[in-house]
Order: structure tokens, then sequence, then C-alpha cells
């Protein structure tokens, strides 16, 4: 039996999802709450398998109430149920250590079946919530990488891809052949390469150069 933990602070929706969640063979609702603290305390007090918890609430909100349990308890599997899909929500419920993200425009069917799928150990997530997972990834790539060379760095890099050598860079741009090295240097730590075929074939990779 799946012991569940419901914390939601709309008394209907409580009902509602508890009806259905306890008319299953193998979840059994052992404990509602309407806010955060007595969330935390129920928490940490009943250990259930899994724990369903609302965003938006009075006293402590859930994203609070998620870090303030996965800190005590890291072992903690908790499904975020709320109506919210705004970055200000996602991000830090997740990073605050939250298993599942789902909707309440879900069916208590799917909501069922994320708690069996996040009892088993996997993550069930919103595709919605997914996509701003991977679009975040891939920007945070992004930033790491390229997006950090200042724009005289990009210069050099342009006319590395060009085949120019140091000195014909530094020729090019009327600066010492000392600068365009620490330059160069400075590009190949930022990209995260080792020689200067590694950067231009990163250009030319992520479309820097035609």
């Amino acid at each position: 039996m799946i012991k569940v933990l419901f914390v939601d602070d709309h008394e209907m929706v409580r009902i509602g999802v508890s009806a259905y969640l306890s008319s299953q063979p193998d979840i059994d609702v052992i404990a509602e709450a309407d806010d955060g603290t007595q969330a935390v305390d129920l928490a940490l007090d009943l250990r259930p398998d899994i724990i369903l918890m609302d965003l938006v609430m009075k006293e402590m909100d859930g994203i609070q109430a998620t870090k303030k349990i996965i800190e005590a308890w890291p072992e903690a599997k908790i499904i975020i149920v709320t109506s919210f899909l705004d970055d200000e929500k996602v991000y830090p419920a997740l990073e605050a250590g939250a298993t599942s993200y789902m909707l309440k425009t879900s069916k208590a069917s799917e909501i069922a079946k994320a708690i069996r799928s996040t009892y088993e150990g996997r993550s069930i997530l919103e595709p919605e919530v997914t996509g701003k997972i991977m679009n975040r990834m891939r920007a945070g790539q992004d930033t790491a990488l390229h997006e950090q060379l200042t724009e005289r760095e990009k210069e050099i890099l342009l006319l590395m891809a060009k085949g120019k050598s140091n000195q014909e860079i530094a020729n090019e741009l009327y600066i010492a052949l000392k600068t365009v090295k620490v330059h160069v240097s400075n590009i190949l730590g930022k990209l995260e390469v080792h020689d200067r075929t590694q950067a231009v074939i990163y250009a030319f990779q992520n479309k820097l150069v035609e």
C-alpha cells in the first residue's frame, strides 16, 4: 500500500482527489494538510511514501515546504500538483527537491498513475515542464560557452576560423601579437577546448561562421 500525504489549501480539491485515491486498492491517503507548515510537520512525523504538494498556500508555500522536507528527509518523494507552469514556480520547485510535477488539470487517474510511478523511483513531468527544462539546459550550455566570449574574442575566433595565424590576426586588428595570444588562450578556456582546431570546429558546429 502506498501511503500518501495530500497537501492543498482548497478543501474541495482535497475531498475530491482524496476520495478517488482512497478508492484505489494500492493507495492510502493517510493524512491531509492545508498549508506548508502543517505539511512539513506531518511529513516528518508520518514519513509517507508520497507527498502531493500544492504550491500556492498561506503560512508557507509549497516550494518552501518542499525544501524544508527534503533538507530534513532527503529520501522524501514529493509530487507537485499545481495550476502553475511559469518559470518562477517550476524551477524553484524542482530545485527544492520535488520528484514529479503535475498540473491540477490532470485527471485523477493520471495523478494516481504519477503516484505509482514516483513511488517506483521514476520522475513524472508534464510535457510542458520537460520542454522548459530542455530549453533551460540548452540556454545554460550556450551561456557557459560562446555566449560568454567578449566581442573582441568573437572577432578573433572568426578570423581563426578563416585560417588566420596569430600574426595575421594582430596585423589585421592592429593589436600586439602578445595581445592576440592572450585572447586566443581566453577563447580556448571559455569554449572548453584544447587547441585552435577544436575552437574552429566549435565555431562551425554552432554556426558562428558561414
